[in-house]
């Protein structure tokens, strides 16, 4: 069996707000060709877990390595989907507008963005299902709608690895499975998927690899052999109960 493509290596990654610990000494192998669950509880620290790796905020101990390089150096090689709750949604953007974004890492100052743009924007939004909706303003979408704008978006940047927050949110679930099914058939290409993910009864069928976290790394691997029981009471504690009785397990 071929070794696989190590996309993204942490070694040791602390993270602090203030005087709270978020993460504590985090040790990752991130491998090409998979879509990993970013599983854990509410403050577990994935969302911190994702920033940091993006350099998006500062980290107090460890060393991190993506695509064999700093994140400044292979930036647009990374598409990144932040929750919904960080995106203005009054921006007087249309559709089409925020999914072109994704070609500018691959223009030079005032370059003008050309055909082949507008064609590979005008099929990640026919992937999406949301080539009806190019001309539309981004705040008169629903909360599907929008979440698949910045996933045809990330499409349209062709990364390498993709950061998704929590892109599940508000979609409903034929939505979800079209998303899904996507970003599987870009880790079949060789890209790299993580996603935080909190319905736990779909995590076997969407992940071929999983991270369970709680402000410390509880294990990663196949979602065969590491989404057990003993893991997932490992991460949630207490609020395993609560799942149980919610029905997301």
């Amino acid at each position: 069996m071929a070794t696989q493509k190590t996309h993204i290596k942490v070694r040791g990654l602390s993270v602090n707000y203030g005087t709270k610990r978020v993460l504590t000494n985090i040790h990752l192998d991130i491998h090409a060709g998979n879509v990993y669950g970013v599983i854990g509880p509410n403050g577990a620290g994935k969302s911190t877990l994702f920033k940091s790796i993006l350099g998006l905020i500062d980290y107090n101990a460890g060393q991190i390595e993506v695509l064999g390089d700093e994140i400044d150096d292979v930036r647009k090689r990374i598409a990144y989907v932040p929750q919904k709750d960080e995106v203005d949604w009054q921006f007087p953007a249309t559709v089409r507008d925020i999914v072109l974004l994704g070609r500018y890492p691959y223009k030079k100052i005032l370059q003008r963005l050309d055909k082949n743009d507008q064609a590979i924007a005008d099929d990640a939004m026919e992937k999406l299902g949301i080539a009806n909706l190019a001309d539309r303003q981004i705040g008169k979408l629903s909360g599907g709608q929008q979440q698949r704008v910045f996933i045809a978006r990330a499409l349209c940047q062709q990364a390498e690895v993709f950061f998704l927050d929590e892109p599940f949110v508000g979609v409903d679930i034929l939505t979800e499975e079209r998303i899904i099914h996507i970003l599987k058939e870009l880790a079949d290409q060789g890209k790299t998927i993580l996603v935080v993910h909190h319905d736990l009864s779909t995590v076997d069928s969407y992940f071929s690899q999983v991270i369970l976290l709680n402000q410390r790394l509880i294990a990663i691997g196949d979602t065969a052999t590491t989404f057990t029981q003993e893991n997932i009471g490992k991460a949630y504690g207490p609020q395993l109960t609560i799942l149980h009785k919610t029905g997301l397990i």
